[in-house]
């Protein structure tokens, strides 16, 4: 049997960054030289220039930790989830052959489990897609939600009603394949896995999502989206649409002042982290660890991920 890849999972501002750096050389034979690489399933750090918004490690930052999956796309790219499937794996591959564990860190749930589970994605319709597509541009997704909801009330209430790109590829496999909730993935790994997510009291996370965006701001979230916008944003699907970049853009267009904007982003981050910790509380695959509660925690988090790895591998 290989050896089982570790998936640090969760909410964001939960810390899951600093923890895997610590596990990455906790988990290595020799001290200073981690024993493990890092797969990134964060889609939004995919983007390339996309960094203070996604919390995204510098490369000085990484502790001599190799990073996969980051900067792979261009902003007016739109990722693709079985295209990361792929790639991801590949590099697992790779990383195993090395003799190194593979750490998947992020908290981007369809990804992981597409990633993880045995997953085979349904086909495609170019035709049916851009019809889809273009209904949505025009008539809004809340119509095709509710189409949804009537198809398939089960997938409608797992797929918000503004996310025109997922009611779209829903809608899309029901009319190419005739069942979407039949596709999703199940609790049934491709390959050994364990996952070990991250929790904080809401409370506390809430304060960490909040002080995280003041420094976000103050660390140039502003000009990020600016060049960012002369690089394409407005022209990308999804990278335009994530949290701090939607609402920063609104801001360059002078929908909202400096503050009113700061407490938006702040207010769609909590509403993520709660969508993040909901998506990954039914498996039960998923062991939770107590997050860390300031840097300082962070070796007391990953020792006690280490400890639940050996332990569950035991």
């Amino acid at each position: 049997m290989s050896t089982p890849i570790v998936a640090i999972v969760g909410a964001t501002a939960t810390g899951k960054s600093a923890v895997s750096l610590e596990l990455a050389h906790l988990l290595g034979a020799t001290p200073g030289v981690p024993g493990a690489e890092i797969v990134n399933a964060d889609s939004m750090q995919f983007y390339r220039g996309m960094d203070i918004g996604t919390a995204k490690l510098p490369l000085a930052d990484r502790r001599g930790v190799v990073h996969h999956q980051i900067d792979t796309l261009d902003v007016t790219e739109d990722a693709s989830v079985a295209h990361f499937q792929e790639a991801a794996r590949a590099d697992i591959a790779a990383i195993q052959a090395r003799g190194l564990r593979a750490l998947v860190v992020g908290g981007s749930g369809l990804y992981l489990r597409a990633l993880l589970d045995r997953f085979d994605f349904p086909g495609t319709d170019p035709e049916v897609r851009a019809r889809l597509e273009a209904r949505a541009e025009a008539e809004g997704p809340g119509i095709l939600h509710r189409e949804l909801a009537a198809l398939d009330p089960a997938a409608a209430a797992k797929i918000h009603p503004r996310n025109a790109k997922r009611i779209v590829r829903a809608l899309e496999i029901i009319e190419v394949a005739g069942d979407y909730t039949s596709s999703l993935p199940r609790h049934e790994y491709e390959a050994p896995a364990v996952q070990i997510a991250l929790e904080l009291p809401y409370p506390v996370l809430d304060e960490r999502i909040e002080s995280r965006v003041e420094r976000m701001w103050d660390d140039g979230l502003v000009d990020e989206v600016e060049r960012l916008v002369d690089a394409g944003l407005r022209d990308g699907v999804t990278a335009r649409r994530a949290v701090g970049y939607a609402e920063t853009l609104a801001h360059l267009d002078g929908e909202l002042d400096a503050a009113q904007t700061r407490e938006l982003i702040a207010r769609n981050t909590r509403r993520l982290a709660r969508k993040q910790d909901r998506w990954f509380r039914p498996d039960p695959r998923v062991k939770w660890i107590a997050a860390p509660v300031d840097e300082a925690d962070v070796p007391r988090a990953a020792r006690d991920a280490l400890a639940l790895l050996r332990t569950l591998e035991s």
